[in-house]
């Protein structure tokens, strides 16, 4: 067992080494924000472009991918990947719009070590989406920290950036990440949310010491409460729509954001005292961002 997870690893590396699979772990700043919708209607957009999509759904339940596209509740055989019996492409449940979905609960992965979660990335997918559960401290789990890039979803507010700055500040301390993406969601203008994420950069980048990239904004848009009622998703369902162009435009961009090493082939995680520390420190008000 420890051969064929070797095995995996290395496979691993060598498949990232020649531009393989982009590992993106999709978190929102606050309940509520729509991060998991996010996900659904980006797998759809880069799957109408062409590209092989896995979305791994850690945050089962009501309102998770695989709920969310009706069919594909519990979508794929998880536990039958980690014990080496199936592998992924065969054991993701397939969507009608052309991508995958493996339902992955924290009881599931629970016992893992981070090789044997590098087996998740060797199928064939060009992009592996994670909707990102974090724990009680709010961290990542092990397999999501086999991201290339994270990505807060956030909305234009001032609660909802504050609650994006402290997102970040744990998981900076946590996994030393040093650089997120930023979505904005449901914006009633793209220049405010222009102006909000430049002034929010200006934050993180004084008290983190993190860069943030901006990975665009999707308008606020009444058919994305529409899609969800149909258990489909406003790319698909209302292509024509200013929330649907804006994510083919994030699938069309993200293909060519710079492939950063994996997070955990970085700086391992920070002690508890600094992470307990950096919760303790001083915190910009809202008004900043």
């Amino acid at each position: 067992m420890d051969k064929l997870v070797s095995d995996q690893a290395e496979g691993l590396r060598r498949l990232l080494a020649r531009g393989g699979a982009r590992v993106i772990a999709v978190t929102g700043a606050s309940a509520g924000v729509g991060s998991t919708t996010v996900v659904v209607n980006l797998a759809a957009a880069l799957a109408q472009q062409g590209k092989d999509v896995l979305v791994i759904d850690e945050c089962v339940g009501e309102k998770s991918v695989s709920a969310m596209l009706g069919g594909l509740r519990g979508a794929g055989n998880f536990s039958a990947v980690m014990r080496g019996e199936m592998p992924v492409d065969f054991a993701a449940a397939r969507h009608a719009l052309g991508f995958s979905v493996l339902a992955a609960s924290r009881n599931n992965r629970e016992g893992h070590t981070e090789a044997e979660f590098s087996v998740l990335l060797g199928g064939s997918a060009d992009i592996v989406l994670i909707d990102a559960q974090l724990d009680a401290q709010g961290h990542l789990s092990p397999f999501a920290t086999q991201a290339h890039d994270v990505m807060i979803v956030t909305r234009v507010s001032a609660q909802a950036i504050t609650d994006a700055y402290v997102r970040m500040k744990r998981l900076h301390y946590a996994h030393a990440i040093a650089q997120f993406r930023v979505l904005a969601n449901h914006v009633q203008s793209a220049r405010d949310a222009h102006v909000a994420f430049a002034n929010f950069a200006g934050v993180a980048g004084r008290y983190l010491a993190v860069t943030l990239e901006a990975a665009g904004c999707i308008a606020a848009d009444t058919r994305m409460a529409r899609a969800l009622e149909l258990s489909r998703c406003v790319v698909d369902a209302f292509p024509s729509t200013p929330a649907a162009r804006d994510f083919r435009q994030l699938a069309a961009e993200l293909q060519y954001w710079p492939m950063r090493p994996a997070m955990s082939s970085q700086t391992p995680s920070r002690a508890p005292a600094a992470v307990t520390a950096a919760h303790h420190a001083d915190q910009p008000s809202a008004q900043h961002a």
